[in-house]
This record gives C-alpha cells, sequence and structure tokens, in this order.
C-alpha cells in the first residue's frame, strides 16, 4: 500500500517536516514492514514553473520536420525575473525550440528552464539547436514523469488550470509529495486505504486521528432507487456471495472535464494510473475508504440488478477487452442483457463509462472473501478491487463510499444526484469474544494492567465491556481477523508496543529435549556424514513407472501410490514409494556435469497408502472441525515411514600419482547400510536377494533377526543405468531407517574390551551354491561358542580344484577370552566346533 504523506497529513496528525522514511519508521511500530519511498522529487528538480506561450513561429526544416521557436513568458509581466542562472533570461522571457504541435500562443504551459533536471537524469540547458538558442523546455507529462501521454505538451488550460505566471509548476502539480510504501499482510486488508493507514498511524504514534468515514454524510434507509435482486443459489461454505448492495444515481454529469491535480496527483503516488474523471474517483475513493466500487453507464443498464453465479459456459468481455469463459463459482454483476462485470474483480466493457456519458449508477457492494478470492485466481486477474475484497472489506462501509463517490461526481462533474437510492442486504452479526482478565498477560509474558487492556482494544475501535472473569469484546466492523483471545492478545502487545516486551530466552524444563527418535536419526545422519558422504535433497515427486520399479522387490507388481491432483508436472504425477529415484536423478545431474564420482545419500519420508486414503468430503474453512472430523482426517492419512537411500557412482576416492582409486562396488552399498544398523545398535541380517531395480547375482536382502525385510543393497540393474544414463556398475541401498528405530535397544550398552591377546584362526569351507555366505557365517557363529569375538568372510572361490556346483568360502575367526589368554588348542577346538555345525546345518566340508 502506497500512502501519500499529503492525504495522510488530511485524517493523522503527521508533522509538516515529517519524510515517507519518518512515517514508515512509525508505522514498523504497530506491525507494518517497509517496502519503498515513493518521492518525485528524488528524479525530478527544479526550476520547473508556469509559462505562457507569447509567440510561436513554425519553421519547416530540410530534414522534413517542422520545429515551433517560441517565446515563452514566465514572469508575470512588469515584473523581475528572480532566479539566476546559466541561460536563464532576465527579461523574463525565454526562447525555446519545440517540436509539439498541441498548443498555441496565449497557452500557459510548463517550462522547465536551465538548471532543472527530468526523470532519467536529463539536465536541462541551454544549446543551440535548429539554428536558435533554445534555453528551456516545454514539457510534457511523460518528460515531467506523471504520465505515459508523449503526444504533446501539456497544456494547463486542459487539466482546469489557469494559474499565474512564474508559479511553481511542481507545487502546483503536487510533485512535492511523496508516499511511504508499507507491506501489507493479508489478514489485515482495512490496511488497503487511507482510513486503516490514518488509524494505524495514530496507534503508533499516540496521536488522535479522523475517520474518513465520519466526514460523508450518507442518508439512511434508502429506498426507491434502482432496482438490485441478491439471488445466489450457490454459496459457498454457506455463505452468500453478495450480503450487501448499494447503488445511487447521478444524472448530467460530464465525464470529459479533467481530473483536478491534487487527486491525479495522489493516485499517481498511490500507484494508480488516471484514466477518466469517473473512474478516478471511483479509485479515489476506494483507496480513502478501503471500499471498492463501480460506476456504470445508467443507459447502457437494461432491466434490473441482478447479483447471481454464472452459468456454466457463459461469457463476459471484461474492461481489458478480454473475452473470458466464466465457472459456475464465479459471482456476476448481471442484468436482462446478461453479465455486466465479475462481482469484486473487474466490470464489463458493455456498460463502461464513456465520454458519451451522462449518467451513472454507482455500485457499493460488500461481497464474500472467498467467492472473490477463487474468481480471481480462475481468470488470472488481479486488480485493485479484488485485492481488497478477498481480504475483507467493512460492510458498514458501503453506503458511505457511494455517498463519497456521488460527492465528488457533482462537485467535479457536475450533475445531480437522484434522492431516492438503493440498499439491500443483510448486516451480519457482530463478532463478540470473551478475553480472561489475565490471558493477554499469560500469553504474551508480560503484566499488563487492566488500563492497557481497555485502552488498546477501544482504540482498535472495539467495544469492551467488563464481566466477572474478564471483558466481552465486540470487535469493530473493519476488523475480519478478530476472532478469538489470541488475536486480542497480540493486539494488545502490538499497541503497547513490541519493544515494551522483555526479551527472555525461556528455559527448557528438565528431563525434555530430543525425543528418542529424533536422537537416532541424527546420529545415523552425521555417521553417513563423517564416512564421507553428502546428503543431499529430492523432489518427493516421482512418476508412476518409478514407483512400479523401485517401490516393490518383484518384477510387474504394481505398487499402490498417491497420485496428485495438482502436479507440478504430469510426468511427476505421484508421491514416492522410495527415494532411490530422485536419488538416482541427482546422482545423473552431477555426472552429466562432470562430477563422476560422487557418493550421495538422503533421509526422507516415503507414502505408502494402504486401505482408504483421504475423507469423502472436505471440512468447510473458517471453523474448527471437530473432533471425530481430525480423526477421519488423520486416518485417511497415508503410512510415512521415514526412509535413507545411498547411490554410489564412479571411485572412492580421487586419482593421484602414488595413488589408484577403488571403484565402488556392491560391498560398499551393504557397508553403507550396516554402518546405519551398526550406529543403532541392531543386527542386520545380510542374505542374497532379488530386486527388480537390483542387478539380478549382485543384490543383498537386509532383514532384521525377526525375519522382516527393511532394505536391499548391491549394485544396480544395468539396463536402469544405461536408462538413467549413469555409469555402469553403480551401486545403492535403501532401507527403512523406522522399523530399525524400534528394533533398537531403548539404551546401547558398549560391550566390554578384554586386555588378553586375540587367537585368529581361518577355514575354508565347501559348500553348494546356492547356499548363502550369511548362513554358513551364521552357522559358525552359533558353533564356535562364548570365546568367538568376531567372524569374518574373506575370500569366496570357485573354479579348479571345487567340484562343479559347489563354491569355497574362506573365513576368519577371532577368539577370545576376557580372563585368561587362550591356548592354541583352545582356539582350534572352538573352530572345529563351528565347523560342525556348519556342516550339519549347509553340508559344508572343510577343504
Amino acid at each position: 500500500m502506497r500512502i501519500p504523506l499529503s492525504w495522510l497529513r488530511e485524517f493523522a496528525q503527521v508533522p509538516a517536516d515529517a519524510t515517507a522514511e519518518d512515517v514508515m519508521a512509525d508505522l514498523v511500530k504497530v506491525g507494518f514492514e517497509e517496502e519503498e519511498v515513493h518521492r518525485p522529487t528524488d528524479t525530478l528538480k527544479g526550476p520547473v514553473v508556469v509559462g505562457q506561450v507569447l509567440s510561436l513561429v513554425k519553421e519547416p526544416q530540410s530534414n522534413g520536420k517542422t520545429i515551433n521557436w517560441c517565446q515563452v513568458r514566465v514572469v508575470p509581466e512588469g515584473q523581475e525575473q528572480t532566479l539566476t542562472g546559466k541561460g536563464i533570461d532576465p527579461s523574463g522571457v525565454q526562447g525555446i525550440v519545440c517540436g509539439a504541435h498541441n498548443f498555441v500562443e496565449g497557452d500557459k504551459v510548463v517550462v522547465t528552464l536551465p538548471g532543472a533536471v527530468l526523470p532519467g537524469d536529463f539536465h536541462i540547458s541551454a544549446r543551440k539547436t535548429y539554428g536558435h538558442m533554445s534555453a528551456g523546455m516545454i514539457a510534457s507529462v511523460r518528460e515531467l514523469g506523471i504520465g505515459d501521454d508523449h503526444d504533446g505538451i501539456l497544456v494547463l488550460s486542459r487539466i482546469g488550470l489557469d494559474p499565474e505566471i512564474g508559479t511553481d509548476a511542481m507545487e502546483l502539480l503536487g510533485l512535492y509529495d511523496q508516499a511511504a510504501e508499507i507491506n501489507v499482510t493479508p489478514d489485515r486488508g482495512y490496511a488497503f486505504s487511507i482510513r486503516g493507514v490514518a488509524r494505524e498511524y495514530a496507534h503508533a504514534t499516540g496521536t488522535a486521528c479522523t475517520d474518513p468515514a465520519s466526514r460523508v454524510n450518507a442518508p439512511a434507509g434508502l429506498q426507491g432507487g434502482y432496482g438490485v435482486k441478491l439471488n445466489d443459489d450457490a454459496p459457498i461454505y454457506g455463505k452468500p456471495g453478495c450480503d450487501r448492495f448499494v447503488a445511487r444515481t447521478v444524472r448530467g454529469v460530464d465525464p470529459t472535464r479533467p481530473t483536478p491535480p491534487w487527486m491525479s496527483s495522489r493516485l499517481r503516488l498511490a500507484g494508480i494510473r488516471s484514466i477518466s474523471l469517473p473512474v478516478d474517483i471511483s479509485n479515489y475513493v476506494m483507496l480513502e475508504l478501503g471500499q471498492p466500487n463501480h460506476c456504470y453507464d445508467l443507459d447502457k443498464l437494461s432491466g434490473d440488478i441482478v447479483v447471481r453465479r454464472a452459468v456454466a459456459g457463459e461469457k463476459i468481455t471484461t474492461l481489458d477487452d478480454k473475452e473470458r469463459t466464466l465457472h459456475p463459482e464465479d459471482l456476476l454483476i448481471t442484468d436482462d442483457s446478461g453479465a455486466i462485470g465479475i462481482a469484486g474483480v473487474m466490470g464489463g466493457a458493455h456498460t463502461e463509462v464513456s465520454d458519451s456519458t451522462t449518467s451513472i449508477l454507482v455500485e457499493a457492494a460488500h461481497f464474500d472473501e472467498v467467492s472473490i478470492a477463487r474468481s480471481r485466481r480462475r481468470h488470472k486477474l488481479p486488480s485493485e478491487a479484488s485485492k481488497r475484497f478477498e481480504r475483507g472489506v467493512d460492510w458498514h462501509v458501503a453506503d458511505v463510499a457511494a455517498q463519497r463517490v456521488v460527492d465528488l461526481l457533482l462537485e467535479l462533474a457536475g450533475g445531480t444526484a437522484d434522492a431516492t437510492g438503493t440498499d439491500v442486504g443483510t448486516a451480519p452479526d457482530a463478532v463478540t469474544i470473551e478475553l480472561p482478565a489475565d490471558y493477554a498477560s499469560k500469553r504474551i509474558g508480560i503484566d499488563f494492567t487492566e488500563e492497557q487492556v481497555t485502552t488498546s482494544l477501544v482504540d482498535l475501535g472495539a467495544t469492551v465491556e467488563k464481566n466477572d472473569g474478564g471483558y466481552r469484546v465486540t470487535a469493530p466492523s473493519w476488523r475480519h481477523d478478530l476472532e478469538t483471545k489470541e488475536d486480542l492478545s497480540e493486539e494488545v502487545a502490538r499497541l503497547v508496543g513490541y519493544d515494551n516486551i522483555p526479551a527472555t530466552l525461556p528455559v527448557a524444563p528438565p528431563g525434555r529435549g530430543l525425543s528418542r527418535t529424533q536422537q537416532q536419526k541424527r546420529r545415523v545422519v552425521q555417521a553417513l556424514a563423517d564416512a564421507g558422504l553428502t546428503e543431499v535433497l529430492s523432489y518427493p515427486f516421482v512418476s508412476k513407472a518409478a514407483n512400479d520399479t523401485f517401490g516393490v522387490a518383484e518384477e510387474g507388481a504394481e505398487r499402490p501410490a498417491l497420485k496428485l491432483a495438482n502436479p507440478i508436472s504430469e510426468e511427476q504425477g505421484f508421491l514416492r514409494t522410495s527415494i532411490l529415484p530422485g536419488l538416482i536423478e541427482v546422482a545423473r545431474r552431477n555426472h552429466s556435469r562432470g562430477f563422476r564420482d560422487v557418493a550421495l545419500y538422503e533421509a526422507g519420508s516415503v507414502f505408502l497408502p494402504e486401505g482408504k486414503i483421504g475423507t469423502e468430503s472436505i471440512p468447510p474453512l473458517g471453523v474448527r472441525p471437530a473432533d471425530e472430523v481430525l480423526e477421519g482426517l488423520f486416518d485417511g492419512v497415508p503410512h510415512q515411514p521415514l526412509h535413507i537411500a545411498a547411490v554410489l557412482t564412479g571411485h572412492d576416492s580421487p586419482a593421484a600419482a602414488t595413488h589408484t582409486p577403488r571403484a565402488w562396488d556392491w560391498a560398499d552399498a551393504l557397508d553403507v547400510a550396516r554402518l546405519i544398523a551398526d550406529v543403532l545398535g541392531v543386527e542386520l541380517v545380510v542374505s542374497q536377494g532379488s530386486h527388480q531395480a537390483f542387478h539380478p547375482g549382485r543384490a543383498a536382502r537386509l532383514a532384521l533377526r525377526s525375519g522382516d525385510v527393511v532394505g536391499y543393497a548391491g549394485e544396480l540393474h544395468p539396463k536402469l543405468l544405461a536408462a538413467h544414463d549413469m555409469p555402469a556398475r553403480s551401486v545403492a541401498m535403501e532401507i527403512n531407517v523406522e522399523a530399525l528405530f524400534e528394533a533398537a535397544a531403548d539404551v546401547i550398552v558398549a560391550k566390554h574390551i578384554s586386555g588378553f591377546p586375540v587367537a585368529t584362526q581361518d577355514v575354508a569351507l565347501v559348500v553348494p551354491q546356492d547356499v548363502p555366505a550369511d548362513d554358513v557365517l551364521a552357522a559358525l557363529r552359533e558353533g564356535a561358542g562364548v570365546l568367538l569375538e568376531d567372524v569374518a568372510l574373506f575370500d569366496v572361490y570357485s573354479g579348479p580344484g571345487i567340484e562343479e556346483g559347489k563354491k569355497s568360502l574362506a573365513f576368519g575367526l577371532r577368539f577370545r577370552a576376557d580372563d585368561r589368554t587362550l591356548t592354541a588348542d583352545e582356539a582350534s577346538e572352538a573352530r572345529s566346533a563351528a565347523v560342525a555345525v556348519a556342516a550339519e546345518r549347509c553340508g559344508a566340508v572343510q577343504r
């Protein structure tokens, strides 16, 4: 919202020497954000004066152009020129060359004298051109920076001015005024008006203000005016699209009269272009009171006005000359000819006020916020009116705004107003809030006095009544955001002053902190980062094919997935059931940009719908859903377990003169999964696995001791890598860490470290090819007994010397006792016991 200071001073006690920066600094105190200062004098500097053309000689040039050699008086006849400077003639008459032809001798114009600076850093000086010494310039509105018209010179009589020669033209045109621009949050729509900002400035400075609405004498109980019917047969959320419509008639107007400079100047500083007198008056009143309004050419209306919803396929040509197809939710202003406006958004071209208009029907209505917001978004048609309506407009100011438009039309455009008028609709119930006496103090953390609470609320415009428990507060009609006692508490804090609230750090209650799950997640992601992997975030939106490939292990099986109603891209229209598709895309993008050796991981939620998803109906807006409705909503939310996935491509380290890097392989992906399990203190059972996204012979299934499968690790499928333009032999893993969290012990107890030496034994066992190495390892671990500290597979061999269909597995066993040094016989005996169990369970034969 841009606030011209001259306008604000009419209703608030702004010091005469206050700048836009000063006003913004005061408004910051009551919660507004500074945006920008708009000051014409930053780019336009004088001397710029009123001059009168004494003579005009047309001189054709060799280039085909005709120029005017003008003598322009810039000082009243008989008076001396008080301005000095190079090029300023002491006689008060300047010789000026001008190429425009829309003025004649005797016209009063705006003259920029030598020494002036125009927008664009254009310096005016005396210079020789077309054979004359031209000392100044006769300016157009575009050259002055006050409009876009560049067709000709600004002739002052055409905008209703006849000033004295030599008058300061910058003051005459309001160019010394300035505007402060503030950011208005969506809940404070009342501040999109001088009326609202004046009240807020008074709050900030502790001064008085005048309500602009109080200066308007609007008649009560209007009757007998133009026929208007409110006929909303399909209200959104049960709320009528229009609950008040005021119409006033003015006849015999002259719409061609110029907009007075004081009005066009304020509109320009407020960011609105001057169009015509009736339109400018409409915009002026909207900015002043915050109530959008509209002017219709009365002679173009046919029959009563009906406010209704659109019929499917109905069309309208709006004021921007675009034909729009309407939606059944659109609220329309119609007459017997059809739609004449999209309510609260933009009027129709058919009933637009033009230069031939003599009678005007003024509309000031109150529309539902949701209806207006939806139409504005649907038609991509933002307007100053919709910006205010969708944030909430004061129901009680509609008749005042209509009267203000009528008054300005009578004053500036002539004509007479009908004594009759139209005012239909039903006033909404006032919002009453119970505020406990000490609630604001407890909520904000500062002891407010009773006077501070009541004074703050009364200053807002609220009605405050004391009761046994505190206060009964009736919110003012222009504050749609005040609905709860929390809202009132925030207003008390805002008006008393945020700077009066002490800055104290809260003390954490004992025994609290991160939850168990939060601690576990932090340990895991930190461990992966410490291991050299890089954490990334990918989009959770994937294609159906990606979910079917990564979401289920069996090829051809379909994974149920959530389809987005309004996806960013139709190609990624589903929520992910696996993290790997997005992570692979990140790795592919890095690879395509020259980063060939990467180790990436991501921790995030996947979305696994099961059973009924969502609800049959959407709860209405504006009210808190009942507990059973909320329970239904939560029941319809899909399961979202936390997964961690990793993708490793290229090599484990950079190449160097004395170092040959090693390519990542399936064992590295498995090590990442084991690291996660180790950090959580969970035993991970690894076995040969099969997953359609992984290499048929280089995939491991990850499970808990309970048998629940929690993930897969290994080399990605060659066809998948080729399809994604990824390096061959890239590896990956994904694991359901939420399942690991649940399986982890509450307290991880560190194992005792024995101070006695370790005894090592190796053993090579021949087993059938289809026997998983993990089964053999488990048998060895169980058979070796309590002396076994660790067992690891270090070699797999099949070939000469090994019977066909079998393989040799070599294991390293580490034995250690807590109370003594083991003898070789004790270690050998434990190894033999381990081999015996492996032979019994897996058919293992020692080589």
